[in-house]
């Protein structure tokens, strides 16, 4: 009883203070679930650009098919403010698989570290309780480091298995192999057509990625029937280059082939119309690319329930950042894209799934984040808090569950020249080098602001009215929140760890 009283102390404290979800070993929670009679196979599937009313259940669009995510969401509960660390994936793939700010170890924008060797990730930490470990997909941590043998690569941070694409922001959908390396000439390093690798060795693969990925997924859980998995399922769908479709299903949604690349020397050229604006039927290509990844995670759903392994799992489903405008994404109702602190670019799809645990067909409001999703598994599989207690992310079982209203009041997010921080109902962003706001605004055809500005998102949720002017009070305490949060994890020790 003492204990218990002084950790609702201790968290009290912490929201004063405002740096929820950045304290270590701060527990908010009823006891561990109890245990059943044998661990849960736990599979994270994370997708790349997915926009924010891209569902076919919300009915904005009716193009949009997704029957499988939907009957998903359906069956779990979905986080309504749910969050990735960052507006681009680089840095937000860092939090998820760590549990920890990106920020800790200088990932601010692209070209971060990749994952420390200090630090590890929610497949090591699975390893130490007896699962079976695969990632299948694409890889994006760092500066190109995810190379075999370095510790950016899944077999070198607690991965058994995996199959990936080769590093780098973009993945081709059709060809990854030295006959297509040669084919493409100087333009193949632009189109992003290297082999793959699977388990350290190089795999030479021409075929539709999104289902090369689904099959290696579905293989992987049939031979770990028998035994606790965790499977990372990483597509690259629904990042451009969305008219890279096999013929035949180009054929089937009445959509015209589109050519890659073929000069390299042109590619900027060429990279300016084959995106939005200037991508005639982008917003289609993007709609048959999102339905063929929601078919592929059905088969998968499909075959947890063949094999008796349904109950026994728990999925969560979420995006890498927020719909992006040149892939032609959509985040209605809200504001910005990817490359913005708007909430288009950093609320993302986040839903929970685990039958006969986690009530269906139910909504939670409070504010979660990307870095919440290793610790919440772990508690999933043994309920020890020592075992993500070094995590800046928190368990939000317990929320998904019901048993609790809320995990925090604040959430941070810092790519360098921008900023942006939520407490509560007020969200302020700021940018902080006009330089490469100018950049993004050109080059990715995206509004990411200017100054400062502050949002009301219970009343404005969609950002259309700035109040700094009207509050420069919430404006100062805000400020001094990010700025206090920023020292905090420009002191940490990762920082001056080997």
């Amino acid at each position: 009883m003492k204990r218990r009283v002084f950790l609702q102390l201790a968290f009290a404290m912490v929201l004063q203070a405002g740096f929820t979800g950045c304290v270590k070993g701060t527990s908010i929670y009823p006891e561990p679930i109890k245990k059943t009679h044998r661990k849960p196979n736990v599979i994270l599937i994370v997708s790349d650009d997915h926009g924010y009313a891209d569902f076919s259940y919300k009915k904005i669009h009716d193009y949009i098919k997704t029957p499988n995510l939907d009957r998903f969401i359906a069956e779990g509960v979905q986080f309504t403010n749910g969050y990735a660390t960052s507006p681009i994936c680089n840095p937000s793939r860092c939090g998820i698989l760590t549990g920890r700010q990106q920020q800790r170890w200088g990932t601010f924008w692209y070209g971060g570290k990749g994952i420390p060797e200090n630090v590890p990730t929610i497949a090591e930490k699975f390893r130490t309780l007896g699962y079976s470990t695969a990632y299948i997909g694409k890889l994006h941590y760092g500066n190109y480091n995810e190379q075999p043998g370095l510790r950016s690569y899944p077999l070198e941070h607690g991965f058994d298995e995996c199959l990936c694409a080769p590093p780098g922001g973009r993945t081709h959908y059709l060809y990854h192999s030295e006959d297509a390396v040669k084919r493409y000439g100087s333009a193949g390093e632009k189109m992003f057509v290297k082999p793959m690798t699977k388990n350290g060795e190089q795999l030479n693969y021409e075929g539709f990625l999104t289902e090369k990925f689904s099959s290696t997924a579905q293989d992987f859980i049939s031979q770990n029937r028998d035994r606790p998995f965790f499977l990372q399922l990483a597509f690259n769908a629904v990042h451009n280059f969305t008219f890279q479709l096999p013929k035949k299903y180009l054929k089937k949604w009445n959509l015209p082939p589109y050519p890659d690349l073929v000069d390299g020397k042109n590619y900027n050229q060429w990279y300016e119309q084959s995106i939005w604006p200037n991508l005639v039927n982008g917003r289609m290509y993007y709609a048959a690319q999102l339905y063929y990844m929601d078919r592929e995670i059905g088969k998968l759903l499909k075959q947890l329930k063949t094999l008796g392994l349904d109950n026994d799992t728990i999925i969560v489903y979420t995006s890498d950042n927020g719909g992006s405008t040149c892939n032609c994404g959509d985040n209605t109702p809200l504001r910005g894209t990817k490359y913005t602190m708007y909430e288009g670019g950093i609320r993302v799809p986040y839903v929970m799934r685990w039958p006969g645990k986690i009530p269906v067909g139910t909504k939670q409001d409070a504010m979660v984040s990307g870095l919440d999703i290793m610790p919440t598994l772990l508690a999933a599989a043994s309920g020890a808090h020592e075992l993500y207690s070094d995590c800046d992310g928190v368990n939000i079982l317990p929320l998904a569950m019901g048993q609790i209203k809320t995990v925090r009041n604040i959430l941070h997010w810092d790519g360098g020249w921008q900023w942006a921080i939520r407490q509560g109902r007020w969200k302020l962003k700021t940018i902080v080098d006009k330089k490469r706001a100018v950049q993004v605004r050109k080059l990715q055809h995206t509004e990411p602001g200017k100054g400062i500005e502050l949002y009301d998102l219970l009343a404005d949720p969609g950002e259309k009215n700035n109040l700094a002017k009207q509050h420069p009070d919430i404006v100062q305490k805000l400020t001094t929140l990010h700025q206090q949060w920023r020292r905090i994890i420009g002191d940490s020790h990762l920082l001056n760890s080997k």
